[in-house]
């Protein structure tokens, strides 16, 4: 799988063990920032990683900040982008299931580098099931979310 990921600085350490953890297991991974604890705002970089799946729907995102909220509402708001704010394996298994989200969203200070793993291993291993979630997920989408720069 192909993952874009970003953080602030207060996930910066959990973004740096994940992006490590997905590339050994074989996955590819673009690491969109930022790179030092350097304090910065975590919508510039949800904005990253959302613009990045517009553009390459068939990857998915991570964002992570201190509690994974800002950056899911950040990330929500844009078209075709369905960022799910997981603290553990089985939300990241319903996200996907049933909600076909494609932006999973952690805090650092929420869960810790077990943790994480246990939810990516989900996110991964996840699929979508169609059915009776098919038409939520095309109102999701029917709802609207913008598709230019913030």
């Amino acid at each position: 799988m192909k993952f874009y990921i970003a953080t602030d600085h207060a996930g910066l350490e959990l973004k740096n063990y994940t992006v490590e953890l997905l590339k050994s297991k074989g996955h590819e991974v673009i690491d969109l920032g930022p790179y030092t604890k350097d304090r910065v705002d975590y919508p510039d970089f949800a904005v990253k990683v959302a613009k990045a799946i517009q553009e390459e729907p068939e990857a998915d995102g991570i964002l992570i900040c201190g509690s994974g909220i800002g950056m899911s509402m950040t990330a929500n708001r844009f078209k075709g982008i369905r960022a799910a704010l997981c603290h553990d394996a089985y939300t990241a298994t319903m996200a996907r299931a049933h909600n076909d989200a494609n932006v999973l969203c952690y805090g650092e200070r929420v869960v810790g580098r077990g943790v994480a793993e246990s939810i990516l291993d989900a996110w991964i291993a996840g699929a979508f099931e169609g059915g009776r979630h098919a038409g939520r997920v095309e109102k999701i989408e029917a709802a609207g979310g913008c598709s230019a720069a913030l």
